[in-house]
């Protein structure tokens, strides 16, 4: 599988990857040390907690590593009238009566909860390259689907100010 990532979503895993590299697993692997010191290591919670965190940033370098060897880049650049990456889209909700606004991201940038959508999502898949005024359904899956109307779209570019996922 490939990962459709910006060059800015890869520049800021590397910069990340060069931090957990050089800055935070000489730490980790110096409290990992200094709480083996301590003694018995079945009883002893402080080496187990270091151990855990050494692991935890293991993981997540090996993470980044396979995100970016993985990479397919993609551009950010979108058309001037219509809904593209980063981008922010208003929508009114027609079963709903209200509107909402969503951000459209990459999978690595997702955060839902603050109006960040994946544009692998069935909604930002669904919103990719629509206009101010396009009815446009959304499959959710296959027995729900709503549709929504374009209301307003707000041309951004990646600036790097949306962080990227921790996992």
């Amino acid at each position: 599988m490939h990962n459709e990532l910006t060059h800015k979503d890869i520049q800021m895993m590397r910069e990340e990857l060069t931090y957990r590299r050089t800055q935070l697993r000489p730490k980790l692997l110096e409290a990992v040390k200094e709480a083996r010191s301590f003694g018995d290591l079945s009883e002893n919670f402080e080496y187990k907690a270091a151990k855990q965190e050494k692991n935890r940033n293991e993981g997540r370098i090996r993470f980044l590593e396979n995100m970016i060897r993985t990479a397919v880049v993609i551009s950010d650049q979108g058309t001037a009238d219509a809904v593209g990456l980063y981008d922010k889209v208003t929508v009114y909700v027609e079963e709903d009566d209200e509107e909402e606004t969503y951000q459209i991201v990459t999978t690595m940038r997702q955060d839902a909860l603050h109006g960040l959508i994946s544009k692998e999502s069935p909604v930002g898949r669904a919103m990719l390259g629509k206009k101010v005024g396009e009815r446009v359904h959304i499959q959710v899956d296959e027995s729900y689907g709503y549709d929504v109307i374009v209301r307003a779209i707000e041309k951004a570019m990646d600036d790097g100010s949306i962080p990227l996922n921790a996992f």
